[in-house]
């Protein structure tokens, strides 16, 4: 199926296409209009001067339609979460989950403005002032310009588009290039609804060029991207004076302490580390083991590993599916027969078949192995010995990225020394570090970010405060 171009409420086509093919089988499963420049600039002139009419719009039609949006949404489950295995390969199970947490999001993003509000302020506090009506207001920033990642193509677009526009912004999306129809059946939703602000929503596809148009222009004033730390640091350097969110992943880590259950421990570290292969910004990368316990955890987490079924993507009890093309998983084998060459010591079976790269546990790893101190984005896991959370902490926060960690413990005093003294934007006591619920704020700190996403806290971001005073 074709996805197509919305300038804002009206659909177009360009002369070329783009295919995008499974990761799975190699199939055909989608094509998108080729764009440019060109394209991306009338998509920002038509948002720009849909501005007064989406600031005019109640706060009660833009809640209804995103309800409408969430309802259709939940009723096109099956096909949504089809559309997602075929264009991303991700296993049909955790598609069907994906599209449940976007319609979350939708929801969550209405109800979140109903009750969004300004607050007074006493002006004669301070013996300078003196007695007004002083309070402030929120009000939208106008145009936003969103570009969205491969590894949740619905979700991700819902964290952008569903905060903005019930705040009664107008915006341009490109998604990623790897999932364009998922975005135009998600978008189609918001058009369509007979809730709808006129042209409030355009969708573009492409990459870089599109990117840069979107980018630099002085239309948007906000851009939220999803994606690399290199991408982002362009668009640190070319965006201007606007508002910026990056959320550009990470380099997860845990520790286990020896009082820890590690059964329990052993399942959800193969589970935060293998879920979506890997490809999760807050996947697991890095496990730091008490060295008590290091060996009886590495043989529990390789017998959980063992477990996962790797297979199509399209049976429901597949855990793990291909990864998002050959380069990824040719990559993540190279890092894994480099660590070895290095002294680590493999828990399970290395295996490749083109894009399947079955879930790897490696144990004796060193902070200098490219396994753990740069982000592999693919199905492989790190056990680092250590002497304790003493060690450990500094060693985990030893790295570029501070997205989330976590710590499997049941004293009391390390957990909370864990929580005041790992620095990321998460931290998680007893689970994994990539677990993550949509209503949180959610976001990093170093190279990992800009920004919080989470309904409330990006219509916060997406928002203007307006400071009034009445003499």
């Amino acid at each position: 199926m074709d996805a197509k171009i919305f300038f804002g409420s009206s659909e177009a086509q360009t002369q070329q296409w783009t295919q995008r093919r499974s990761p799975y089988s190699g199939e055909v499963v989608s094509r998108a209009p080729v764009c440019g420049a060109a394209e991306t600039v009338k998509a920002l002139e038509i948002a720009a001067a849909a501005r007064a009419a989406a600031k005019a719009s109640t706060l009660s039609q833009r809640c209804s339609w995103l309800h409408d949006v969430a309802a259709k949404l939940r009723d096109m489950k099956e096909e949504m979460a089809r559309i997602i295995t075929d264009e991303v390969g991700k296993p049909i199970a955790f598609s069907r989950v994906e599209v449940d947490r976007a319609v979350e999001t939708v929801t969550l993003a209405a109800e979140t403005m109903r009750t969004m509000h300004g607050e007074t302020i006493n002006t004669d506090a301070m013996p300078s002032g003196r007695k007004t009506t002083a309070f402030f207001i929120r009000e939208p920033v106008g145009v936003i310009g969103a570009i969205t990642p491969f590894n949740f193509p619905l979700n991700l677009v819902a964290h952008k588009l569903a905060p903005a526009l019930v705040a009664g912004n107008t915006v341009v999306l490109k998604p990623t290039p790897e999932a364009p129809l998922t975005a135009y059946r998600f978008a189609k939703l918001f058009v369509e609804s007979p809730y709808a602000v006129k042209d409030a929503l355009s969708v573009v596809y492409g990459d870089a060029e599109v990117g840069a148009a979107l980018v630099g222009s002085d239309i948007p004033r906000k851009i939220s991207f999803t994606g690399s730390v290199p991408v982002g640091n362009i668009i640190t350097k070319s965006a201007g004076i606007k508002k910026v969110s990056l959320e550009l992943g990470g380099n997860a880590a845990t520790f286990v302490d020896k009082s820890a259950d590690l059964d329990l421990a052993a399942q959800r570290c193969a589970l935060g580390a293998f879920v979506n292969s890997g490809q999760v910004c807050i996947s697991l990368q890095r496990i730091y083991v008490d060295a008590e316990i290091y060996e009886t955890f590495a043989q529990k987490l390789a017998d959980e590993t063992r477990k996962l079924k790797v297979g199509s993507p399209y049976d429901d009890d597949t855990f793990m599916g291909p990864l998002i093309n050959e380069e990824a998983a040719e990559r993540a084998y190279t890092w894994v027969q480099s660590a070895i060459e290095e002294g680590a010591r493999p828990m399970t079976e290395i295996k490749r078949e083109g894009t399947m790269f079955h879930p790897t546990v490696m144990a004796d790893v060193t902070d200098e192995m490219a396994i753990v101190c740069e982000e592999v984005f693919a199905p492989i896991v790190s056990l680092v010995k250590v002497d304790g959370f003493d060690e450990a902490c500094p060693r985990m926060n030893d790295s570029p990225y501070g997205l989330q960690f976590s710590v499997f413990t049941n004293d009391l005093k390390l957990a909370q020394r864990a929580i005041d003294e790992l620095e990321a934007g998460g931290v998680v006591i007893n689970d994994m570090p990539t677990l993550r619920f949509d209503i949180q704020p959610y976001g990093g700190v170093k190279l990992s970010g800009v920004g919080r996403e989470g309904p409330r806290f990006a219509i916060e971001e997406m928002t203007e405060l307006k400071s009034v005073v009445i003499a």
